[in-house]
């Protein structure tokens, strides 16, 4: 099969999928009794809220305790709409429900930008509390009159209106398939894992916590709107905070991420409670199921969704994806030309200790300036610094003669680009996924495809959490360059490679310039590879520039000698 039909394939297959749910419903919808209908539209409202959940904790890594306030929002506004008889009818109340909350999302979101972990949670949780608090004291629109929410003519009777909230269901799924498939699902897998290099790609950090917390608030106010339309009045026991936490544990524990194990989890929520009906248990007695289950989520660092997914690749025995740099590449060079990254004076205190001082430093166009010294001679803190990381620094850096300033977001997208010593690279993601996020641009599937095998990557569907960490790092360079920055700045993006890959590695950094068009400061400790690929070194020491200049000078420069290998080897 052509590779453009295989696209096509992929992009239908969720719409098959999707329309296969919506008949299995409709089935369901006419083989229940009216009990085990209202069990099914309960199932429904909870997948619908554990989709939003699988957003903003699965996805984006965030602790939201409040996802039932979000559907309170929800159904207060179909509530008041209903009460007020407002034009459009039930569905446009339910969308506007849903804008409604993801508003409030937004609004909730805004602590998830300085606070993180228990106190982002204890945040959120203290939220729930309120607003539990107050719907007991304000009640909902229409219930002290009596007014039931009128729900379409043609979903009036219970079987139809479940059979509607299947398609509702289908549609939020579909909606949060191509978010995660999207630039925003990216961002969320990026800045779980890592905020410095969701930043370092150009992406804001704010942006995508907000978004999260507004898709997930959106999908709980839909949620709070169908319950509505099923009860007819809304009441504040639908929606306490001791519910909200119940539904986190169970979102957790079930990997509510992954759209299939939110369904399952929403199965669980109404499942458990009525079996425990059933053998004569008292059902808030499934908070405390929910709460064992979770504890042993939690402990075991894993969820159900990824551990049938591992199983099953083990049962595939596939191999993990590794680096092929095997064999050489056609050579491409350019003479270096004027600079295109100029630092001067640039400084870094951490209280009385100097980092570096006055420190210059230029990138030329079309040229690999190597960065080396002992550890601890401040080469990280420079790329910390030129990149944005250290807005205290003093000094000045210019990119293509003017000043470069901001954020590392704002410089990323200036033409400024980084990678880092750590893995920063997203497991949750594909290899084509994580590039396209990375280079912020349209890309065909040729391009990506070449750029990978040029540096012996993984193919572009492999998932990241099959690839080594090695090739993961070659990975976030390809990604990089196909954004086409000016200057891109490598720390040791050699580490964790053998020697004979690094001499690969080499040839094909070598040819970076020219063939992608992209300047390259490079920090490396392997002197055999900087011999390779530079055609300028800079040498720190002690957070000052010891030697600068020409490759062959400055690694025979006695000054340099003595920085590695100390006094009395030079004897």
């Amino acid at each position: 099969m052509r590779l453009a039909d295989q696209r096509g394939v992929r992009t239908g297959f969720p719409f098959v999928v999707a329309l296969v749910a919506i008949a299995v419903g409709y089935g369901l919808s006419a083989g229940l009794d009216g009990y085990f209908v209202y069990l099914g539209m309960s199932a429904v409202v909870a997948g619908i809220s554990l989709l939003g959940l699988g957003v903003v904790t699965g996805s984006a890594g965030m602790i939201s305790l409040c996802q039932l306030t979000f559907g309170a929002v929800g159904a207060w506004t179909v509530s008041a709409l209903n009460e007020a008889q407002a034009p459009g009818g039930f569905l446009l109340w339910l969308l506007l429900g849903g804008l409604a909350a993801g508003v409030v999302g937004i609004l909730v979101g805004l602590p998830a930008l300085r606070l993180r972990g228990i106190n982002l949670a204890v945040v959120t949780l203290g939220l729930a509390a309120a607003a539990d608090l107050a719907l007991v004291q304000l009640q909902f629109p229409g219930v002290s009159g009596g007014i039931s929410v009128e729900r379409p003519e043609a979903f009036s009777d219970d079987r139809s209106y479940f059979q509607l909230a299947i398609v509702v269901l289908v549609l939020c799924c579909l909606a949060v398939y191509f978010l995660r498939r999207g630039r925003w699902g990216s961002a969320w897998q990026a800045v779980a894992f890592s905020e410095r290099g969701t930043a370092a790609a150009g992406t804001s950090v704010r942006t995508s916590k907000l978004t999260a917390f507004a898709v997930s608030a959106t999908l709980g106010g839909i949620s709070g709107g169908l319950l509505t339309g099923q009860v007819g009045l809304a009441f504040p026991a639908s929606f306490t905070a001791i519910q909200s936490l119940a539904l986190y544990v169970l979102a957790i524990m079930s990997g509510a991420h992954l759209i299939d194990m939110a369904v399952f989890g929403a199965v669980l929520w109404v499942g458990v409670p009525e079996l425990l009906k059933r053998w004569g248990i008292p059902q808030d007695w499934a908070f405390v199921v929910f709460g064992v289950l979770g504890v042993q989520a939690l402990a075991s660092g894993g969820n159900l969704g990824t551990t049938v997914r591992q199983v099953w690749y083990r049962r595939s025995k596939r191999e993990p994806a590794k680096l092929d740099l095997a064999g050489t590449v056609a050579v491409k060079y350019k003479a270096p030309g004027p600079p295109v990254l100029t630092v001067r004076g640039l400084s870094v205190n951490f209280g009385h200790v100097s980092a570096l001082s006055s420190v210059d430093i230029s990138v030329p166009e079309h040229g690999v300036l190597g960065v080396i010294g002992p550890n601890g001679a401040g080469k990280s803190t420079l790329v910390d610094a030129i990149s944005g990381f250290l807005p205290n620094a003093d000094g000045s850096v210019e990119l293509g003669g003017k000043p470069l300033t901001g954020s590392p977001s704002n410089r990323a997208r200036a033409g400024l680009r980084r990678t880092f010593q750590q893995d920063r690279v997203p497991p949750g993601l594909t290899v084509g996924a994580y590039v396209k996020f990375l280079a912020r641009r349209r890309l065909t599937a040729d391009e990506i495809g070449e750029a990978l095998d040029f540096f012996g990557c993984p193919a572009a569907r492999t998932p990241l959490s099959q690839v080594d960490v090695g090739a993961r790092r070659l990975v976030e360079v390809v990604g990089h360059l196909l954004a086409r920055p000016r200057v891109l700045l490598l720390d040791e993006p050699a580490a964790g490679l053998p020697h004979e890959e690094h001499v690969a590695f080499g040839e094909r950094l070598r040819q970076v310039p020219a063939r992608f068009g992209v300047s390259v400061l490079l920090i490396e400790h392997d002197l055999d590879l900087v011999r390779s690929v530079c055609d300028t070194i800079t040498v720190l020491d002690f957070g000052r520039v010891l030697a600068s200049g020409p490759q062959a000078e400055v690694l025979a420069d006695p000054a340099v000698l003595k920085a590695y290998m100390g006094e009395t080897e030079l004897l």
